[in-house]
């Protein structure tokens, strides 16, 4: 993979929308483990600080350094951060760039004009996924060995859930802000599966994810409702649903589980907790 070597006017010229001509790329150097890779997406900042470490990082997004959105958070303290920005990458030489499928659209835009070292994540639904995906970016940043480490401590602490019970498996539902549920088909849902609890929005028409009303998720007869925020985030009217009154009134009345969303917003190593803490919310159900 070749770093990108642009001088600032010429990269001023292409984010004004200037010809895609105005830079040439320097002639490609032999293959090797990229030494000086960008971030633009938090789910890569958290696998890319597990697999090369700060050293070979040279910016990650500013999210990763938050400790309420990010399970890396103190090693993202020794690493630059970035906004998702063009300007900002550019001048950082890169010779691995990775994004995800959703985000930072229009540096990726303009990185993809510039023929740029370019790897962009997906968003797995599935374990599988997830360890797949790992191994992927392991090869890319040229430490497949230790990809294969996370993913096989990942496993196996998936593995050592605690059996469930025969029987009807407690209900439960995964309310995030805005009233949204996780749905069939999603990563969420194969957690709950492994721990042991039913997801009541497979019941529903919703896909991997959809809005509820507050109504039909206070009439549903969950056992369990995990909540998906960090306690500590600021006030937002996404999150407003969280802290309605008929909920609070909800939580009194079914076992109540708030999951930091640092554990599962990201499909990584992290997840093997966020599924430890749901067996234990299980195993609380009366």
């Amino acid at each position: 993979m070749r770093p990108i070597r642009l001088g600032l006017a010429a990269a001023l010229l292409l984010i004004a929308g200037g010809p895609a001509a105005a830079w040439e790329a320097p002639p490609a150097k032999p293959p090797g483990k990229p030494q000086r890779i960008v971030s633009l997406n938090l789910c890569a900042d958290e696998l890319l600080l597990r697999l090369v470490g700060p050293e070979r990082l040279a910016a990650v997004t500013w999210l990763a350094r938050d400790p309420r959105a990010s399970s890396v958070a103190t090693l993202a303290a020794r690493v630059p951060v970035n906004h998702g920005t063009a300007e900002e990458i550019l001048p950082l030489n890169p010779d691995l760039i990775v994004a995800g499928r959703y985000t930072t659209r229009v540096a990726v835009g303009l990185l993809t004009r510039l023929d740029a070292p370019l790897l962009e994540l997906d968003v797995p639904q599935s374990v599988a996924g997830v360890a797949e995906q790992i191994r992927g970016l392991a090869r890319a940043v040229g430490e497949p060995e230790r990809g294969e480490a996370l993913v096989a401590a990942l496993l196996s602490r998936l593995d050592a859930l605690p059996p469930t019970a025969p029987g009807p498996r407690p209900t439960a539902v995964v309310l995030r802000p805005n009233g949204f549920v996780a749905g069939s088909g999603s990563l969420v849902d194969e957690l709950l599966a492994r721990a042991g609890l039913e997801n009541m929005a497979d019941r529903l028409p919703l896909g991997s994810q959809g809005a509820l009303p507050l109504e039909a998720i206070i009439l549903g007869g969950a056992d369990v409702l995990i909540v998906d925020a960090a306690p500590d985030a600021p006030p937002s009217l996404a999150g407003a649903l969280l802290h309605h009154p008929a909920l609070k009134a909800l939580k009194r009345q079914v076992r109540t589980v708030s999951l930091p969303s640092r554990l599962w917003t990201c499909p990584g190593p992290q997840i093997a907790e966020a599924a430890e803490r749901l067996a234990a919310a299980r195993e609380a159900v009366p």
